[in-house]
């Protein structure tokens, strides 16, 4: 029996969830990449955590986020070298909630998500 899929945890979803080419006719040929995949290259690559604080920070094992960070990495190379639409979808996730007490993020839902990053 396979094991159940645990929820990432994820403070907020991205403003824009697609990226792209300009000149693009074809929509049918885009890379989809999961929003757990997101955060990880959004904790990572732009708030400077190691892949431990983010397996802390998203709630799950250190050699999951690893996966995750290379798929994501896999897809936005694949999208900048072909020139590719990317979207930004789907995943096992769940947002913070703004009455979530005992956030693990630091508030992060309430302050870091509202910055412009995105």
């Amino acid at each position: 029996m396979a094991r159940p899929l645990k929820w990432r945890n994820v403070c907020c979803l991205p403003k824009k969830n697609g990226f792209g080419p300009i000149n693009i006719h074809n929509e049918e040929i885009h890379i989809n990449m999961t929003v757990d995949e997101y955060e990880s290259i959004r904790l990572i690559d732009l708030e400077n955590l190691t892949q431990e604080e983010c397996a802390k920070q998203m709630n799950i094992a250190r050699t999951t986020v690893q996966g995750i960070y290379n798929d994501a990495r896999k897809k936005l190379a694949e999208s900048l070298v072909n020139g590719k639409p990317l979207i930004i979808e789907g995943g096992n996730y769940k947002l913070c909630s703004d009455n979530e007490k005992n956030c693990p993020h630091r508030k992060c839902h309430l302050y870091k998500c509202k910055k412009n990053y995105f």
